[in-house]
């Protein structure tokens, strides 16, 4: 899904206030973890997930697989901190068309 900038500035201040609701652990990016991140975005559309490692370009390497493997679109990188948005059937998120 290809997003313009108001939508992304939209969906920015929707995620401010949200908590992350997965964790990667010390295993890193399995297939258990893939399979919560994706049941997160069906229920939620609009995640945060917490990586916690310090290599930027192992981090680089999670943030492409996981988008990647969930169909999602990255909205946004604060530290260890990715925010990620898919569209479920039910659209429960309203984004503006312009």
């Amino acid at each position: 899904m290809t997003l313009n900038k108001k939508q992304i500035q939209h969906l920015k201040g929707l995620a401010h206030s949200l908590k992350p609701i997965v964790l990667l652990g010390s295993n890193g990016l399995t297939e258990a973890v893939i399979a919560e991140i994706d049941y997160a975005l069906n229920h939620h559309e609009l995640i945060k997930v917490k990586i916690p490692t310090d290599d930027k370009e192992n981090k680089a390497l999670i943030i492409e697989a996981i988008c990647r493997e969930t169909k999602s679109t990255k909205i946004q990188v604060i530290g260890k901190t990715l925010i990620i948005y898919r569209q479920s059937e039910e659209k429960k998120i309203r984004i503006p068309k312009v």
